[in-house]
Order: structure tokens, then sequence, then C-alpha cells
């Protein structure tokens, strides 16, 4: 993290460029730091432990992991290759390199956006750093909250990328690098994609290769991401997220397979019905062998979190089951632990979110002959049938079927059950654009390297679901307890290999997983190959109501927003009363999300 530029007063670099450093590692950042830069054009300074820097009279270079390549090399690389260095890059990391010769700036993310670069133009200079907060360290006019950014987090329960909370503030994109031709307002600022993840669409190699090459490979593959991902923890210890599912318990049971001795494994229950799912980590546990660590998530533990959790974030974020993921991580570092191995990213690269099951039934619409895809709709709608059950269902079928993808995914979403101007205030809805966060899905979906409806909605979801909104809550919840995470099933090696996956392998009519299920068969406990998709999930909504300090700290909370002019007092009564009297599981969702935003503006 670091600037590129002059600040207003250059006297004042070294305080600034420590009280960045204090915001990724703590007060004596600078002075355990692999490097720091200080130099006219740049300075910078890159976290302990695993980052490195180099400069020299044509080019500096800043690094946040160097496993795979020194700073020094990616330097000589530069020199040899140009910007082709990096379609070359593995692994996680955030890399800053400035051109000296040409004075250009270029910053760059991992292809699957594990770590996250935000980035700030300034009069006379350039800011970017891993941590939103440190950016504010940064002299000028104080960061503004932007409506927009207000807009897409109630939208997504998050504020996806490119955007951010701050007006002026952007963050890149996975795969993304951003090349700036200096500091000045009118400088060039251009963006590309380095990698496109590679899908094959069920051609060439993965037209020939059977479901038994394909395991084959997958099974081979698999020890060596769990291994990497383990080793070079510095002496450390390492333990694994269990909650009981397909991608912990893959990872989990690897890493003890590896270790050839019980591995720690954290699991988190709710004593909620329909919420606990510890049996399933306890069968993972007890099959493998490993050493599990189980902690019980009370409502009592979640009003402590919230303004920890909300104080923590670099912006607002909604999705709930940060609680129990931090939870498990705090639990894990009193322990000992110093590196955490998580299964995310199993559901994006092998199709297994739920709502691909559904929407796989969506597009057998599109393959009804067009005629009779013209008479059948309006035959649903006549007069006098609407009350038949099987009716409503088809009418009900082909009204969401005719909304094209990506776009039918937002169909229930609360920003689409009720008119806008019933939720927001008139002033705040007026300054802002409601169509951004479908543009932002269509983009997305719109440039996936595959004509399958399959792999577009996981590319879809690797950038919205995964990126923006999961590795942001494991990446938050570890570093707020003060844990390193890697993701093994995010490997370069292995989003290559499941690109190579044929999507009917992936998705088999309505069966999710299908290949890496049957790949995995003869490894994991029936229980949980049969299991549906759970993780972490947090009873808000139940406890809310039935809790009386969170429902104290919900009602004080949502109080307070009222008064902000950014949603109707009368929509926030309305979820109110419908979490209390109708269904506080849904509605309890949304009351979440807002009393969240009241506490990350209250604390930022």
């Amino acid at each position: 993290m670091g600037w590129f530029g002059a600040l207003p007063d250059p006297a004042a670099s070294n305080a600034v460029l420590a009280e960045m450093a204090a915001v990724a590692g703590g007060a004596d950042a600078v002075d355990r730091s692999v490097g720091c830069v200080r130099a006219a054009e740049l300075h910078g300074v890159v976290s302990a432990d695993v980052g490195g820097c180099y400069e020299d009279d044509e080019c500096i270079v800043l690094v946040s992991d160097t496993r795979h390549a020194s700073a020094a090399d990616l330097a000589e690389r530069w020199r040899r290759d140009g910007e082709r260095l990096f379609e070359s890059l593995h692994g996680p990391f955030v890399l800053a390199l400035l051109e000296r010769r040409r004075g250009r700036l270029l910053l760059a993310v991992d292809r699957a956006g594990v770590r996250g670069l935000y980035l700030m133009r300034r009069p006379g200079y350039i800011g970017f750093a891993s941590r939103l907060a440190a950016l504010r360290a940064l002299p000028g006019p104080a960061l503004g909250v932007s409506d927009q950014a207000l807009f897409e987090y109630l939208y997504f329960h998050m504020i996806p990328s490119p955007g951010t909370i701050y007006t002026g503030v952007t963050k890149l994109l996975p795969a993304q690098v951003v090349t700036l031709g200096g500091t000045h307002a009118a400088a060039p600022a251009q963006t590309r994609f380095y990698w496109r993840m590679p899908y094959a669409d069920g051609v060439g190699r993965s037209a020939t290769a059977g479901v038994g090459d394909l395991k084959a490979e997958f099974r081979r593959l698999l020890p060596q991401v769990v291994g990497s991902a383990g080793a070079g923890a510095g002496g450390g210890r390492v333990g694994c997220f269990l909650s009981g599912g397909t991608d912990s318990s893959t990872v989990a049971g690897t890493w003890r397979q590896l270790r050839g001795e019980p591995v720690p494994t954290y699991s988190m229950g709710f004593d909620a019905e329909g919420f606990d799912e510890m049996a399933y980590a306890r069968i993972a546990a007890q099959h493998f062998g490993t050493a599990p660590r189980e902690y019980y998530v009370t409502a009592s533990d979640v009003v402590e979190a919230v303004p920890e959790v909300a104080g923590f974030c670099d912006e607002p974020f909604g999705n709930a089951s940060i609680v129990p993921a931090y939870l498990c991580a705090r639990f894990a570092r009193a322990d000992g632990i110093e590196r955490m191995l998580a299964g995310d990213g199993g559901d994006e690269i092998f199709g297994g979110n739920e709502r691909y099951a559904n929407q796989w039934l969506f597009e057998q619409w599109g393959h009804v002959p067009a005629p009779l895809r013209r008479a059948l709709s309006p035959m649903v709608r006549l007069p006098g049938l609407a009350g038949l059950p099987p009716v409503r269902k088809a009418r009900s079928y082909i009204a969401q079927a005719e909304v094209p993808l990506p776009d039918r995914f937002e169909t229930y979403n609360f920003l689409h059950r009720t008119p806008l101007a019933d939720i927001f205030e008139p002033g705040f809805l007026a300054r802002v654009e409601t169509g951004a966060p479908l543009a932002n899905l269509r983009e997305v979906y719109g440039r996936t390297a595959s004509r399958s409806a399959v792999n577009r909605m996981m590319h879809l979801d690797l950038k919205i679901t995964l990126a923006d909104n999961d590795l942001r809550k494991v990446n938050q919840a570890c570093q707020l307890a003060g844990l390193d995470v890697r993701y093994p099933l995010l490997d370069d090696r292995m989003l290559e290999f499941a690109a190579s996956v044929p999507p009917n392998m992936q998705l088999k009519r309505t069966q999710l997983r299908w290949f890496f299920k049957r790949a995995l068969a003869d490894f994991l406990p029936e229980q949980i190959i049969n299991k549906r998709k759970h993780g972490f999930g947090l009873p808000v909504g139940p406890w809310t109501r039935d809790y009386a300090p969170l429902r104290a700290l919900t009602h004080e909370s949502i109080a307070s927003l009222k008064q902000r002019g950014i949603v109707r007092a009368d929509y926030i009564d309305w979820i109110e009363r419908q979490h209390l009297e109708a269904h506080a599981s849904y509605y309890g969702v949304m009351l979440w999300v807002l009393v969240m935003l009241e506490q990350w503006l209250q604390r930022h």
C-alpha cells in the first residue's frame, strides 16, 4: 500500500506511510515489514512475512506475496516480458509496479480476487491499499459516502466492485490490471483483464475426457493444492474450517491425509432449529480422524460481535455469516492457530450453488419451440383459469422463465419485490442510478468466455458471490481475529482444471456438483455427499425476534437509520412488523442488512 506522486506536504510522507502500514500490521508495522519504499515518485510499504519490494533505476515493485516470485524476480520478468508478466503470475497477490521511464503505475490483483486493492485519485497523487481504512490516512478532503454505494449495498447486501462506499474510490476486479499514465487529473487510466476463466464448453480435450480421466486428474491435483495452501506457515499451526459441507470436508480430509496425523478442525453450531449442522461436521471429523474443536454460537455472542465486526469492515457488509466466521477464527486463534484453510470457491467452480438447479429448469423454456411458447403464454392468463393450481404454477414458471439471465437471479430481491419509491426517500432515490446493479451483473455474465448458461452462472458467481462477498467475509473475519487464511480450491491449477470440466458434468439437469460428488464418492462420507448446502448460516431472524438484547440493538440501530434520509421510515417499520408477525427468517435478512449499515455508519 502507498501512493504514486507527491503529497501536498512531502515532509509528512514518513508519518503517513507509518499510519497506513499500521492499519495492516499494527503500530510497528514499518519496522517489521519486508520492505519500505521512499522514492520521489512512489512511497509504499509491504506487510510482514510474505511480501516484498524492489527498486532500481527502471522500476519499483511492491508485491504482497513472494511465494511464487520475489519482487526482484518480477522486476526482471517485467523488463523481459513487459505486460505479459501478469499472465504468468500465480497465487493470491496484489502487485504495484512503477515504470519509472514512462511514469506509469500498474496495479493488479490475482485471478480469483482473493486479495483486494482499493484505488483513490487525488490532485497530485494516487493512493492504493489493500485495506480501505489505510486510504483514510492520506491527506486531503474527508472521504464522502456514496449514495450509489448505499443503494447497491441495500441491493446486494455488500458493495460490489468496482464501486466502494466512498465517492472517488474504486476497487479492482479479479484478474484486473489498471494502468495509470500519471498523477494529474487528465492522465489516462486503462483497465483490462489479463486472464479469463478458460471454460472449455465440452469441446476439445474436455469433450473426449471421460469421468474416469477427469476424476483421476482431480484426485491427483487435490493434495497438491491443499498441500501448497498449508505449506509455508513459518512453523505456525494450521487449522481448517469445517462446516460439514462438501468443500470444507474435502479440504480438511485432504490436509489430514497429507499430515498423517489428526489436524485441528473448527466448527460452529447454533442452538436453533434448521440452522445447526454440527452433526455433519462431526461426521466429517470422525471419518477423517481430525482433532475437532466445536463452538456453539449464542445470541449473546452476536450482540458482542456486531459492533466489533462493523467497526473493522472496510465497507458496510450485510452477510450475517461473517459473525460466526469471525467467532470461529477467534476460537482458532485462541488455540494458537496461525493459518486456516477454507473451502470457499467449490460452489462457484464445480456447480454447487442451489440456484443453478432452479435456473436450469427455467432455461428449458427457451428450448420449447417458439410457436408453442407463443400459444402457451396467453393461455395461462385466460380469465377463469387463474384459480386452478396447475395454471397458477404454469403462469409463475413462464413469467420467470421469460426474464433473461442474469436478471432472473434477482427476481426475489427485496428491492424488486416492493416499488423503490416505497423503500427509499425521494431525495435519495433521485441521486442514484437504479439500473446500475443489474448492469453490473450483465457485464460480468456477458463477458464469460463460454456460451453455456451453467458456465456463465458460475463465472458471475465467481465475482459477485465469491470475490465480492464470501472471500471478503472470510478475509475480514480472519484479519480481525489475527489469522492468515488460504483457499486451496482457488489455486490457479484448480481453476484451470475446473474450467475444463464440461458443463453437463458440472450440473446434470438439476443435480448440483455432479462431477465433484462422483469424483469424491469414495473419499467423503455418504451423508455429506448427499446433504444440502448450508455453511455457517446465522439464525439472525429468530434470535432478533426472541433475544431481548439483540432486539434492543436492532431497534436502536434502525431508529437511528430512519434519521439519515436513505430508507423510508414507514418501510423500515413494515420490515420490522413483518419480521415479528409474519416470517422471522425471511424478513430478518433485510432487518440485519439495515442494522449493519447503521452500525457501520456510526463507526466510520
